[in-house]
């Protein structure tokens, strides 16, 4: 039975190579919005806490994703902020989304209150020399053949000179003065949120108490880093859980549909084939196994194709969008195959209960 299972696969190699294929491009479907999505999940939570801030206050209605929602917070209520108790740093920065030429948040901050949450390390360069600088970290500085200090990009269509290289880690990929940024976002003198360095970590949470119960403040959305961080999490987050569940939906269907139509027509194709097995005494249950053994081959190789696919997309984007991160994880490579290899074995069950339901003298009498 083994041989007939490699013997009927390679009888038809073409529809065999699209059945493989279709199972592979399911797989990397589910793994690259998975890898996309969390990476960009993952990177920012990793560089938000690398900041060195303990507390964050941002508008009532803010987005727990940087970029989205403006400046809209006064400035000078920094003042307020850093005159109650526990607050050693109050740092007041501004978040722009750019999409050009790739996605990413464009981070105006204020120098000395910045640096002083988590001193910057530099690599090259140092702090900003007027108000068209901008320090990159080193990410970004390897890009498109490599950036040094000295070198004029433009951010916003506006050009900046490059000041500073630092380590990843604390903050966006580039971070230019916040007066300039207002300027061009049109928020002169608002912030995006204020940061706060507590004298003590464990003070965060009285120092959130005490925000809300001063006047004009009282109704910001004050968290500490901690739990925001527990926020970030793909199930509290709106919208990804659905995405990633319409993303596999639909890859599925592809995967399942490919098969279904593959097999179904292995079984018209082969109905001399199963009288004559049938004939020699293949019991209902011997049939079913050949479609399913001849499946499970094709899905076995799809998913393995697609794991691989996965790492080879990883590798492309990587040199297209080097500052994107792209997260393959071992339990979303056991979760992507197994979705992909049971919708495949689904799609052969009717086909191979059809081939199972076949009467031997019909099927001998087939031309």
């Amino acid at each position: 039975m083994n041989k007939l299972v490699f013997a009927n696969l390679l009888h038809r190699p073409l529809r065999s190579i699209i059945s493989v294929a279709a199972v592979a491009i399911e797989v990397i479907m589910i793994l690259s919005i998975v890898g996309i999505f969390m990476g960009m999940l993952d990177d920012q939570k990793q560089r938000t806490n690398g900041i060195g801030a303990d507390v964050m206050v941002r508008p009532s209605n803010a987005s727990y994703m940087n970029g989205v929602g403006g400046a809209p917070m006064p400035i000078k209520n920094a003042i307020a902020l850093r005159a109650l108790p526990h607050v050693k740093v109050v740092s007041p920065a501004i978040y722009s989304l750019s999409t050009s030429p790739t996605v990413e948040v464009i981070y105006g901050i204020d120098y000395q209150t910045f640096d002083a949450l988590r001193p910057f390390v530099y690599l090259a360069g140092g702090p900003f020399q007027g108000p068209n600088d901008v320090i990159v970290d080193d990410v970004f500085a390897r890009t498109n053949g490599g950036y040094k200090v000295g070198d004029t990009i433009k951010i916003l269509n506006h050009p900046f000179r490059i000041c500073g290289i630092v380590e990843h880690g604390k903050g966006g990929r580039k971070l230019v003065p916040l007066d300039t940024l207002g300027e061009l976002m049109g928020a002169e003198g608002k912030a995006s949120l204020f940061y706060i360095k507590c004298d003590d970590p464990a003070n965060a949470n009285a120092v959130i108490t005490e925000i809300h119960n001063t006047r004009g403040l009282e109704n910001n959305l004050v968290q500490s880093m901690e739990e925001w961080l527990s926020v970030m999490t793909p199930e509290k987050l709106p919208g990804f859980n659905l995405a990633l569940d319409v993303v596999t939906g639909i890859a599925v269907i592809v995967g399942f549909l490919v098969i279904f139509q593959s097999m179904y027509t292995a079984v018209l194709e082969r109905t001399r084939e199963i009288g004559i097995l049938k004939s020699l005494g293949a019991s209902k249950p011997a049939i079913v196994g050949v479609v399913v053994r001849e499946t499970a081959v094709m899905a076995a190789a799809g998913v393995l194709l697609g794991i691989t696919g996965t790492y080879a997309v990883r590798t492309l984007l990587f040199h297209i969008f080097p500052t994107q991160h792209f997260e393959i994880t071992a339990g979303w490579i056991g979760r992507g195959a197994i979705i992909a290899f049971l919708g495949a074995m689904f799609g052969s069950l009717y086909p191979a209960w059809i081939a199972a339901r076949k009467d031997p003298i019909d099927a001998l009498a087939y031309e």
